[in-house]
């Protein structure tokens, strides 16, 4: 569990200073269109797509950009055509870093996720080197007054394998095939869903106790995080809720 609620605070620190609308909309629909390209456009047969559709729903991206997004991606309709490529490498104190993308064009992300790394005191790592350390999961954040037992009961039913209550608020995981069952789960047991994404969640954590460790790090997921090409970054990072409060005043 160690890095278990930084995680979603991390999460909220960035939802709260995020990029701008257009940048968000881009990203989620480059998944959206992504998802049916590999696996069709039809939601209900195919679970990425069903998980990526609902979040750009969440962002509050028009119906109808979401279906044209799908269509781009089975071939109805023209488009680029754009591919999943990953980066691994180390941000400061060693802490762990993996970057997924989608690019029209893998040399041009490549070069320069790389001078991202360099310029802010990392480095890239060979393929591998950094991604046994992640795991695969789903993750629903929910709030509301439910009972305990009943959430529980609830999302041990829709597949959950591991859950935490913060300050009224849940966080739920499970495997990723089982992330919609799970929301679908929650809303049923009457809680409000504030995110539920697919993600890579840290098997080992490094802490990271002072200011400046944790501006060095933050630095290099932040600006890599803000790349056109960059769907989503994972680190295995854990900062003390002191310390993040520091940073955030």
């Amino acid at each position: 569990m160690s890095g278990h609620s930084k995680w979603a605070t991390i999460k909220h620190r960035k939802g709260a200073a995020d990029k701008a609308r257009a940048k968000i909309f881009a990203k989620v629909l480059r998944q959206v269109e992504v998802a049916a390209r590999e696996g069709g456009g039809d939601p209900s047969a195919n679970a990425t797509l069903r998980t990526m559709f609902q979040k750009a729903r969440d962002a509050s991206v028009p119906l109808d950009t979401i279906e044209r997004a799908v269509k781009r991606g089975t071939g109805e309709l023209d488009g680029v055509r754009y591919e999943a490529v990953t980066y691994e490498g180390y941000a400061p104190c060693g802490v762990a870093v993996y970057v997924e993308c989608l690019t029209d064009n893998r040399n041009r992300t490549g070069a320069e996720v790389r001078a991202m790394f360099s310029k802010n005191g990392g480095s890239i790592a060979e393929p591998g080197s950094v991604a046994w350390q992640f795991e695969r999961k789903g993750i629903v954040l929910a709030a509301g007054g439910a009972d305990a037992d009943e959430v529980m009961l609830a999302a041990l039913e829709a597949g959950a394998d591991d859950m935490e209550e913060q300050d009224g608020a849940w966080e739920l995981r499970c495997p990723p095939t089982e992330l919609s069952r799970l929301r679908e789960a929650v809303e049923a047991a009457g809680l409000t869903v504030e995110s539920a994404d697919l993600t890579m969640v840290a098997t080992s954590t490094v802490p990271l106790d002072t200011e400046s460790d944790a501006r060095r790090v933050l630095r290099v997921v932040d600006t890599i995080d803000e790349h056109d090409d960059v769907q989503a970054v994972y680190a295995n990072f854990d900062i003390p809720e002191a310390v993040m409060a520091a940073l955030q005043d």
